[in-house]
Protein backbone atom coordinates (compact mmCIF):
# COMPACT_ATOMS: atom_id res chain seq x y z
CA UNK A 1 0.00 0.00 0.00
CA UNK A 2 1.18 3.92 -0.63
CA UNK A 3 2.49 5.53 2.13
CA UNK A 4 -0.11 6.12 4.77
CA UNK A 5 0.60 9.88 5.38
CA UNK A 6 -0.23 10.46 1.06
CA UNK A 7 -3.31 9.56 1.25
CA UNK A 8 -6.33 12.06 1.21
CA UNK A 9 -9.04 12.53 4.08
CA UNK A 10 -11.50 10.87 1.03
CA UNK A 11 -9.17 7.74 0.40
CA UNK A 12 -7.91 7.69 3.70
CA UNK A 13 -11.44 7.76 5.48
CA UNK A 14 -12.73 5.06 2.83
CA UNK A 15 -9.63 2.50 3.78
CA UNK A 16 -10.44 3.18 7.55
CA UNK A 17 -14.06 2.05 6.88
CA UNK A 18 -12.93 -0.97 4.89
CA UNK A 19 -10.43 -1.90 7.63
CA UNK A 20 -7.09 -2.00 5.33
CA UNK A 21 -5.42 0.08 8.46
CA UNK A 22 -6.52 1.18 11.62
CA UNK A 23 -6.62 4.99 12.74
CA UNK A 24 -3.96 4.36 14.97
CA UNK A 25 -1.48 3.41 12.41
CA UNK A 26 -2.47 5.93 9.96
CA UNK A 27 -1.94 8.27 13.04
CA UNK A 28 1.43 6.84 13.81
CA UNK A 29 2.18 6.93 10.43
CA UNK A 30 1.73 10.91 10.63
CA UNK A 31 3.47 11.27 14.16
CA UNK A 32 6.57 9.11 12.50
CA UNK A 33 6.67 11.85 9.59
CA UNK A 34 6.43 14.89 11.98
CA UNK A 35 9.36 13.42 14.39
CA UNK A 36 11.61 12.92 11.06
CA UNK A 37 10.76 16.67 8.99
CA UNK A 38 9.58 18.84 11.42
CA UNK A 39 12.97 19.69 12.49
CA UNK A 40 13.95 21.00 9.25
CA UNK A 41 10.40 22.30 8.05
CA UNK A 42 9.40 23.81 11.41
CA UNK A 43 5.60 23.47 10.71
CA UNK A 44 4.52 22.41 14.66
CA UNK A 45 5.12 24.52 17.89
CA UNK A 46 4.26 21.27 19.91
CA UNK A 47 3.31 17.89 19.12
CA UNK A 48 0.71 16.17 21.15
CA UNK A 49 1.27 12.03 20.62
CA UNK A 50 -0.38 10.66 23.51
CA UNK A 51 -3.22 12.66 23.05
CA UNK A 52 -3.09 11.59 19.53
CA UNK A 53 -2.93 7.86 20.17
CA UNK A 54 -5.97 8.50 22.90
CA UNK A 55 -8.10 10.07 20.03
CA UNK A 56 -7.07 7.01 17.34
CA UNK A 57 -7.82 4.30 19.73
CA UNK A 58 -11.82 5.62 20.24
CA UNK A 59 -11.87 6.11 16.68
CA UNK A 60 -11.14 2.90 16.01
CA UNK A 61 -13.52 1.86 18.68
CA UNK A 62 -16.13 3.61 16.93
CA UNK A 63 -15.41 2.46 13.38
CA UNK A 64 -15.86 -1.06 14.33
CA UNK A 65 -19.00 -0.16 16.26
CA UNK A 66 -20.38 1.28 12.97
CA UNK A 67 -20.78 4.57 15.11
CA UNK A 68 -18.13 7.00 12.60
CA UNK A 69 -18.62 10.49 12.40
CA UNK A 70 -17.49 11.94 9.21
CA UNK A 71 -13.92 12.90 9.95
CA UNK A 72 -13.16 9.24 11.96
CA UNK A 73 -9.84 8.41 12.99
CA UNK A 74 -8.32 11.24 10.28
CA UNK A 75 -5.36 13.34 11.93
CA UNK A 76 -5.71 16.87 11.65
CA UNK A 77 -2.84 19.98 12.61
CA UNK A 78 -4.56 23.22 13.88
CA UNK A 79 -3.43 26.09 13.42
CA UNK A 80 -1.99 27.83 17.20
CA UNK A 81 -4.87 30.53 17.18
CA UNK A 82 -7.45 27.73 18.19
CA UNK A 83 -7.94 27.26 21.38
CA UNK A 84 -7.66 23.48 22.61
CA UNK A 85 -8.30 22.71 26.00
CA UNK A 86 -4.93 21.77 28.31
CA UNK A 87 -2.67 22.44 25.05
CA UNK A 88 -0.33 25.31 23.99
CA UNK A 89 -2.23 28.08 22.54
CA UNK A 90 -0.21 31.04 22.30
CA UNK A 91 -0.57 32.44 18.43
CA UNK A 92 2.71 32.21 18.43
CA UNK A 93 3.42 35.17 20.63
CA UNK A 94 6.16 35.68 23.48
CA UNK A 95 3.18 37.37 25.52
CA UNK A 96 1.20 34.14 25.56
CA UNK A 97 4.29 31.97 27.50
CA UNK A 98 3.08 29.33 28.93
CA UNK A 99 -1.49 29.56 28.33
CA UNK A 100 -3.21 26.32 28.27
CA UNK A 101 -6.94 27.43 28.31
CA UNK A 102 -9.43 25.65 29.78
CA UNK A 103 -11.51 25.33 27.08
CA UNK A 104 -12.05 24.38 23.50
CA UNK A 105 -12.14 26.90 20.38
CA UNK A 106 -16.26 25.65 18.54
CA UNK A 107 -14.43 24.78 15.63
CA UNK A 108 -11.91 22.37 17.10
CA UNK A 109 -14.71 21.22 19.46
CA UNK A 110 -17.16 20.58 16.28
CA UNK A 111 -14.04 18.76 14.16
CA UNK A 112 -13.54 16.27 17.56
CA UNK A 113 -17.24 15.58 17.31
CA UNK A 114 -16.67 14.25 13.78
CA UNK A 115 -13.57 12.02 15.44
CA UNK A 116 -11.12 13.74 13.70
CA UNK A 117 -7.43 13.45 15.78
CA UNK A 118 -5.41 15.79 17.00
CA UNK A 119 -1.98 15.38 16.10
CA UNK A 120 -0.40 19.12 17.65
CA UNK A 121 -0.51 22.61 17.65
CA UNK A 122 1.31 24.71 14.09
CA UNK A 123 3.28 27.43 13.87
CA UNK A 124 2.21 30.96 12.17
CA UNK A 125 2.51 34.62 12.18
CA UNK A 126 2.22 36.32 15.51
CA UNK A 127 -1.43 36.88 15.77
CA UNK A 128 -1.95 35.81 12.50
CA UNK A 129 -0.24 39.45 11.57
CA UNK A 130 2.11 38.97 8.56
CA UNK A 131 2.31 37.43 4.70
CA UNK A 132 5.42 34.83 5.27
CA UNK A 133 5.10 33.42 8.24
CA UNK A 134 8.32 35.00 9.29
CA UNK A 135 7.10 36.80 12.82
CA UNK A 136 6.38 34.03 14.76
CA UNK A 137 8.14 33.88 18.13
CA UNK A 138 9.16 29.88 17.42
CA UNK A 139 10.91 30.95 14.16
CA UNK A 140 10.24 31.02 10.35
CA UNK A 141 8.57 28.03 8.93
CA UNK A 142 9.78 26.61 5.35
CA UNK A 143 8.21 26.21 2.71
CA UNK A 144 8.75 22.11 1.84
CA UNK A 145 9.11 23.86 -1.91
CA UNK A 146 11.96 24.56 -3.32
CA UNK A 147 12.89 26.14 -6.64
CA UNK A 148 14.65 23.70 -9.64
CA UNK A 149 18.20 23.40 -8.59
CA UNK A 150 18.22 25.70 -5.47
CA UNK A 151 18.82 24.91 -1.65
CA UNK A 152 17.27 28.54 -0.59
CA UNK A 153 14.38 28.27 1.93
CA UNK A 154 11.04 29.90 0.92
CA UNK A 155 8.61 31.34 2.79
CA UNK A 156 5.57 29.05 3.21
CA UNK A 157 3.13 32.34 2.92
CA UNK A 158 1.13 33.58 6.01
CA UNK A 159 -0.22 34.04 8.39
CA UNK A 160 -1.71 30.16 8.34
CA UNK A 161 2.23 29.35 6.88
CA UNK A 162 2.59 26.26 9.59
CA UNK A 163 -1.10 24.87 8.43
CA UNK A 164 0.01 25.39 4.20
CA UNK A 165 3.24 23.93 4.84
CA UNK A 166 2.38 21.22 7.22
CA UNK A 167 -0.45 19.84 4.32
CA UNK A 168 1.93 20.18 1.61
CA UNK A 169 4.64 18.11 3.25
CA UNK A 170 2.05 15.27 4.28
CA UNK A 171 2.46 16.28 7.88
CA UNK A 172 -1.06 16.36 9.01
CA UNK A 173 -4.11 15.18 6.51
CA UNK A 174 -5.54 18.80 6.48
CA UNK A 175 -5.47 21.49 9.01
CA UNK A 176 -7.22 24.48 10.62
CA UNK A 177 -6.36 28.05 9.34
CA UNK A 178 -7.78 31.50 9.53
CA UNK A 179 -8.27 34.30 7.38
CA UNK A 180 -8.40 37.79 7.71
CA UNK A 181 -6.77 39.37 4.82
CA UNK A 182 -6.27 36.49 2.84
CA UNK A 183 -3.89 34.31 5.30
CA UNK A 184 -5.55 30.74 4.25
CA UNK A 185 -5.58 31.47 0.66
CA UNK A 186 -2.29 33.43 -0.16
CA UNK A 187 -0.17 30.29 1.88
CA UNK A 188 -2.00 27.50 -0.27
CA UNK A 189 -1.42 29.44 -3.36
CA UNK A 190 2.28 29.25 -2.12
CA UNK A 191 2.52 26.14 -1.18
CA UNK A 192 0.47 24.40 -3.81
CA UNK A 193 -2.39 22.97 -1.16
CA UNK A 194 -6.37 24.25 -1.37
CA UNK A 195 -7.49 26.84 0.93
CA UNK A 196 -10.99 28.06 1.94
CA UNK A 197 -12.03 31.36 3.65
CA UNK A 198 -15.75 30.82 3.96
CA UNK A 199 -18.04 33.67 4.44
CA UNK A 200 -17.87 35.82 7.59
CA UNK A 201 -20.15 33.86 9.95
CA UNK A 202 -20.03 30.72 8.44
CA UNK A 203 -17.52 29.45 11.00
CA UNK A 204 -17.73 30.34 14.83
CA UNK A 205 -15.22 32.26 15.84
CA UNK A 206 -15.43 31.52 19.70
CA UNK A 207 -12.44 30.10 21.37
CA UNK A 208 -10.23 31.59 18.17
CA UNK A 209 -7.75 34.52 19.82
CA UNK A 210 -8.92 37.36 17.95
CA UNK A 211 -6.83 39.95 15.22
CA UNK A 212 -9.42 41.94 13.64
CA UNK A 213 -12.96 40.54 14.58
CA UNK A 214 -14.88 42.00 11.39
CA UNK A 215 -12.66 40.36 9.15
CA UNK A 216 -11.52 37.24 10.77
CA UNK A 217 -12.67 33.59 9.49
CA UNK A 218 -12.35 30.17 10.40
CA UNK A 219 -11.70 27.61 7.12
CA UNK A 220 -9.15 24.16 6.06
CA UNK A 221 -6.47 24.53 4.26
CA UNK A 222 -6.14 20.77 2.58
CA UNK A 223 -4.68 18.57 -0.38
CA UNK A 224 -7.66 18.86 -3.01
CA UNK A 225 -10.70 20.42 -3.37
CA UNK A 226 -12.70 17.85 -2.00
CA UNK A 227 -10.65 17.15 1.23
CA UNK A 228 -11.40 21.04 1.96
CA UNK A 229 -15.05 20.49 1.37
CA UNK A 230 -15.32 17.57 3.56
CA UNK A 231 -13.11 19.82 6.22
CA UNK A 232 -15.89 23.05 6.18
CA UNK A 233 -18.69 20.64 6.79
CA UNK A 234 -17.63 19.90 10.21
CA UNK A 235 -16.17 22.99 10.64
CA UNK A 236 -18.80 25.24 10.12
CA UNK A 237 -21.65 25.52 12.45
CA UNK A 238 -23.94 28.45 13.91
CA UNK A 239 -22.79 29.04 17.61
CA UNK A 240 -24.75 31.18 20.83
CA UNK A 241 -21.69 31.90 21.96
CA UNK A 242 -20.12 33.93 18.60
CA UNK A 243 -23.01 36.36 17.70
CA UNK A 244 -21.73 36.93 14.57
CA UNK A 245 -21.92 32.91 13.29
CA UNK A 246 -25.29 32.83 10.95
CA UNK A 247 -27.65 30.44 11.43
CA UNK A 248 -28.10 28.63 8.35
CA UNK A 249 -28.06 25.05 7.27
CA UNK A 250 -24.79 23.93 6.54
CA UNK A 251 -24.65 21.91 3.23
CA UNK A 252 -22.91 18.98 2.12
CA UNK A 253 -20.56 20.59 0.10
CA UNK A 254 -18.63 16.97 -0.85
CA UNK A 255 -21.68 16.55 -2.94
CA UNK A 256 -20.82 19.93 -4.92
CA UNK A 257 -18.06 18.21 -6.17
CA UNK A 258 -18.15 17.34 -9.82
CA UNK A 259 -21.32 18.82 -10.54
CA UNK A 260 -21.18 20.90 -13.56
CA UNK A 261 -20.32 24.06 -14.33
CA UNK A 262 -22.25 24.46 -17.44
CA UNK A 263 -24.23 27.73 -17.63
CA UNK A 264 -21.96 29.20 -14.52
CA UNK A 265 -21.45 33.02 -15.44
CA UNK A 266 -17.81 33.55 -14.28
CA UNK A 267 -16.37 37.22 -13.66
CA UNK A 268 -12.63 38.47 -14.87
CA UNK A 269 -12.27 41.73 -13.01
CA UNK A 270 -9.67 43.84 -15.11
CA UNK A 271 -8.65 45.77 -11.98
CA UNK A 272 -6.68 42.76 -10.40
CA UNK A 273 -4.35 42.78 -13.72
CA UNK A 274 -1.86 44.88 -11.21
CA UNK A 275 1.50 46.33 -11.62
CA UNK A 276 4.47 44.25 -10.54
CA UNK A 277 2.39 40.78 -11.22
CA UNK A 278 4.74 37.52 -12.39
CA UNK A 279 3.60 36.96 -16.23
CA UNK A 280 3.10 33.69 -15.45
CA UNK A 281 0.66 34.41 -13.11
CA UNK A 282 -1.20 35.99 -15.44
CA UNK A 283 -0.38 33.15 -17.62
CA UNK A 284 -2.23 31.03 -15.18
CA UNK A 285 -5.11 33.18 -14.58
CA UNK A 286 -5.70 33.05 -18.95
CA UNK A 287 -5.25 29.23 -18.13
CA UNK A 288 -7.94 29.27 -15.40
CA UNK A 289 -10.71 31.14 -18.08
CA UNK A 290 -10.08 28.36 -20.79
CA UNK A 291 -10.15 25.58 -18.22
CA UNK A 292 -13.87 27.02 -17.37
CA UNK A 293 -14.88 28.10 -20.51
CA UNK A 294 -14.47 24.53 -21.90
CA UNK A 295 -15.90 23.00 -19.03
CA UNK A 296 -19.12 25.23 -20.24
CA UNK A 297 -19.06 28.27 -17.86
CA UNK A 298 -19.49 31.71 -19.75
CA UNK A 299 -16.51 34.14 -19.05
CA UNK A 300 -17.41 37.58 -18.68
CA UNK A 301 -15.39 40.95 -18.02
CA UNK A 302 -16.62 42.96 -14.92
CA UNK A 303 -15.43 46.02 -13.49
CA UNK A 304 -14.64 46.01 -9.13
CA UNK A 305 -13.75 50.02 -9.51
CA UNK A 306 -12.56 50.09 -6.02
CA UNK A 307 -9.97 47.02 -5.64
CA UNK A 308 -7.16 49.94 -5.80
CA UNK A 309 -8.33 51.65 -2.29
CA UNK A 310 -8.95 48.00 -0.75
CA UNK A 311 -5.24 47.66 0.70
CA UNK A 312 -4.55 50.64 2.18
CA UNK A 313 -8.72 50.54 3.80
CA UNK A 314 -7.81 46.95 5.42
CA UNK A 315 -4.25 48.30 6.50
CA UNK A 316 -6.20 50.75 8.54
CA UNK A 317 -9.32 48.42 9.83
CA UNK A 318 -7.54 45.68 10.71
CA UNK A 319 -4.57 47.08 12.38
CA UNK A 320 -7.62 49.35 14.40
CA UNK A 321 -9.48 46.65 15.25
CA UNK A 322 -6.26 44.73 16.45
CA UNK A 323 -5.00 47.57 18.88
CA UNK A 324 -8.00 47.14 20.92
CA UNK A 325 -8.24 43.32 20.97
CA UNK A 326 -4.23 43.43 21.95
CA UNK A 327 -4.94 45.51 24.64
CA UNK A 328 -6.10 42.78 26.79
CA UNK A 329 -2.59 41.09 26.64
CA UNK A 330 -1.24 43.24 29.71
CA UNK A 331 0.94 40.76 31.73
CA UNK A 332 -2.01 40.96 34.53
CA UNK A 333 -4.05 37.55 34.18
CA UNK A 334 -2.18 35.41 32.34
CA UNK A 335 0.94 34.65 29.95
CA UNK A 336 3.90 37.34 30.32
CA UNK A 337 4.45 39.21 33.19
CA UNK A 338 7.75 41.69 33.06
CA UNK A 339 8.12 43.07 36.42
CA UNK A 340 8.12 47.34 36.94
CA UNK A 341 8.30 49.28 39.39
CA UNK A 342 4.85 50.03 39.09
CA UNK A 343 1.35 48.89 37.37
CA UNK A 344 2.02 51.25 34.50
CA UNK A 345 5.98 50.33 34.04
CA UNK A 346 4.79 46.56 34.10
CA UNK A 347 2.09 47.04 31.63
CA UNK A 348 4.94 48.97 29.48
CA UNK A 349 7.54 46.23 29.56
CA UNK A 350 5.34 43.16 29.46
CA UNK A 351 4.07 44.28 25.93
CA UNK A 352 7.38 45.84 24.75
CA UNK A 353 8.95 41.97 25.85
CA UNK A 354 6.17 39.99 24.42
CA UNK A 355 4.79 41.62 21.08
CA UNK A 356 6.88 41.01 18.17
CA UNK A 357 8.09 43.76 15.57
CA UNK A 358 5.30 43.62 13.64
CA UNK A 359 2.42 43.52 16.11
CA UNK A 360 3.66 46.22 17.79
CA UNK A 361 3.63 47.89 14.41
CA UNK A 362 0.12 47.68 13.54
CA UNK A 363 -0.71 48.11 17.21
CA UNK A 364 0.73 51.56 17.28
CA UNK A 365 -1.04 52.15 13.55
CA UNK A 366 -4.60 50.92 14.59
CA UNK A 367 -4.06 53.27 18.04
CA UNK A 368 -3.16 55.96 15.48
CA UNK A 369 -5.86 55.67 13.55
CA UNK A 370 -8.19 55.17 16.31
CA UNK A 371 -7.09 58.08 18.32
CA UNK A 372 -9.15 61.50 19.14
CA UNK A 373 -7.69 63.75 16.51
CA UNK A 374 -7.73 60.77 13.32
CA UNK A 375 -10.56 59.00 13.42
CA UNK A 376 -12.91 60.77 11.00
CA UNK A 377 -9.67 60.92 8.56
CA UNK A 378 -8.76 57.51 8.67
CA UNK A 379 -10.95 55.02 10.19
CA UNK A 380 -14.32 56.90 9.41
CA UNK A 381 -13.28 56.51 5.66
CA UNK A 382 -11.76 53.55 5.80
CA UNK A 383 -15.33 52.14 6.56
CA UNK A 384 -16.77 53.99 4.15
CA UNK A 385 -14.29 52.81 1.39
CA UNK A 386 -15.19 49.04 2.95
CA UNK A 387 -19.15 49.83 1.97
CA UNK A 388 -17.74 50.88 -1.73
CA UNK A 389 -16.24 47.54 -2.48
CA UNK A 390 -19.02 45.07 -0.69
CA UNK A 391 -21.28 47.63 -3.26
CA UNK A 392 -18.76 46.60 -6.10
CA UNK A 393 -19.29 42.79 -5.48
CA UNK A 394 -22.94 42.84 -4.85
CA UNK A 395 -23.25 44.77 -8.46
CA UNK A 396 -21.63 42.18 -10.24
CA UNK A 397 -23.52 39.09 -8.91
CA UNK A 398 -26.79 41.09 -9.23
CA UNK A 399 -25.55 41.45 -12.95
CA UNK A 400 -25.98 37.15 -12.85
CA UNK A 401 -22.18 36.39 -12.39
CA UNK A 402 -21.75 33.59 -10.10
CA UNK A 403 -18.10 33.30 -9.23
CA UNK A 404 -15.46 35.35 -9.57
CA UNK A 405 -11.83 33.99 -11.00
CA UNK A 406 -8.84 36.13 -10.13
CA UNK A 407 -5.11 34.99 -9.10
CA UNK A 408 -4.34 33.88 -5.47
CA UNK A 409 -1.17 35.70 -5.10
CA UNK A 410 1.34 38.49 -7.25
CA UNK A 411 4.04 35.97 -6.80
CA UNK A 412 5.11 32.28 -6.11
CA UNK A 413 7.48 31.97 -3.08
CA UNK A 414 9.35 34.17 -1.90
CA UNK A 415 13.22 33.46 -0.02
CA UNK A 416 12.99 33.24 3.68
CA UNK A 417 14.85 36.91 5.22
CA UNK A 418 14.47 38.60 1.64
CA UNK A 419 16.01 42.02 2.04
CA UNK A 420 13.70 43.62 -0.12
CA UNK A 421 10.87 42.30 1.57
CA UNK A 422 12.15 42.86 5.25
CA UNK A 423 13.31 46.78 4.68
CA UNK A 424 10.00 47.86 3.19
CA UNK A 425 6.51 46.34 5.27
CA UNK A 426 4.15 47.97 1.88
CA UNK A 427 5.99 45.22 -0.29
CA UNK A 428 5.10 42.46 2.40
CA UNK A 429 1.41 43.84 2.05
CA UNK A 430 1.66 43.64 -1.38
CA UNK A 431 1.25 40.29 -1.07
CA UNK A 432 -2.42 40.38 -0.14
CA UNK A 433 -3.46 42.48 -3.05
CA UNK A 434 -5.57 39.80 -4.77
CA UNK A 435 -7.41 38.58 -1.16
CA UNK A 436 -7.69 41.77 1.14
CA UNK A 437 -11.26 42.49 -1.05
CA UNK A 438 -12.85 39.13 0.44
CA UNK A 439 -12.50 40.01 3.81
CA UNK A 440 -13.31 43.50 3.70
CA UNK A 441 -16.88 42.40 1.85
CA UNK A 442 -17.06 39.40 3.85
CA UNK A 443 -17.52 36.47 0.91
CA UNK A 444 -15.81 33.15 -0.08
CA UNK A 445 -12.88 32.61 -1.07
CA UNK A 446 -11.16 29.26 -2.38
CA UNK A 447 -7.43 29.22 -3.45
CA UNK A 448 -6.70 26.07 -5.93
CA UNK A 449 -3.12 25.23 -7.38
CA UNK A 450 -3.22 25.97 -11.43
CA UNK A 451 0.50 24.66 -12.54
CA UNK A 452 3.79 25.76 -11.63
CA UNK A 453 6.17 28.78 -12.91
CA UNK A 454 9.61 28.12 -15.05
CA UNK A 455 11.50 28.00 -11.33
CA UNK A 456 9.38 24.69 -10.60
CA UNK A 457 6.91 26.38 -7.79
CA UNK A 458 3.00 26.36 -7.52
CA UNK A 459 0.22 29.24 -8.56
CA UNK A 460 -2.58 29.29 -7.36
CA UNK A 461 -6.08 31.01 -8.57
CA UNK A 462 -8.82 32.14 -6.59
CA UNK A 463 -12.41 31.75 -6.90
CA UNK A 464 -14.61 34.54 -5.32
CA UNK A 465 -18.49 33.93 -4.76
CA UNK A 466 -21.51 35.01 -3.50
CA UNK A 467 -22.14 34.80 0.26
CA UNK A 468 -22.56 31.22 1.77
CA UNK A 469 -22.32 30.09 -1.76
CA UNK A 470 -19.29 27.95 -1.30
CA UNK A 471 -20.73 24.91 -3.29
CA UNK A 472 -19.93 26.79 -6.55
CA UNK A 473 -16.82 27.49 -5.50
CA UNK A 474 -16.44 23.74 -4.95
CA UNK A 475 -17.91 23.37 -8.01
CA UNK A 476 -15.72 25.58 -10.42
CA UNK A 477 -12.54 24.91 -8.20
CA UNK A 478 -12.70 21.32 -8.83
CA UNK A 479 -13.13 21.44 -12.30
CA UNK A 480 -9.24 23.89 -12.35
CA UNK A 481 -8.51 20.93 -10.25
CA UNK A 482 -8.98 18.26 -13.03
CA UNK A 483 -7.62 20.70 -15.88
CA UNK A 484 -4.13 21.93 -13.70
CA UNK A 485 -3.53 18.17 -12.43
CA UNK A 486 -1.53 17.60 -8.75
CA UNK A 487 1.74 18.81 -7.56
CA UNK A 488 3.96 17.42 -4.83
CA UNK A 489 7.08 19.09 -3.64
CA UNK A 490 10.16 17.01 -4.36
CA UNK A 491 11.38 15.59 -0.77
CA UNK A 492 14.64 17.62 0.50
CA UNK A 493 13.90 17.40 4.45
Amino acid sequence: MTDLTSLTIAQARAELDKGSFTSVELTKAYLGAIEAANPAINAYVTVTPEKAIEMAEVADTRIASGAAGPLEGIPLGIKDLFATKGVHTQACSHILDGFKPEYESTVTANLWRDGAVMLGKLNMDEFAMGSSNETSYYGAVKNPWRQDGSDMDLVPGGSSGGSAAAVAANLCAAATATDTGGSIRQPAGLTGTVGIKPTYGRCSRWGTVAFASSLDQAGPIARDVRDAAIMLRSMASVDEKDTTSVDIAVPDYEAAIGQSVKGLKIGIPKEYRVEGMAEEVDQAWTNGIAWLRDAGAEIVDIELPHTRYALPAYYIVAPAEASSNLARYDGVRYGLRVPGKDIVDMYEKTRAAGFGREVQRRIMIGTYVLSAGYYDAYYLRAQKVRTLIKRDFENAFNAGVDAILTPATPSSAFGIGDQEMASDPVKMYMQDIFTVTVNMAGLPGISVPAGLDHKGLPLGLQLIGKPFDEETLFRAGHVIEQAAGSFTPKRWW
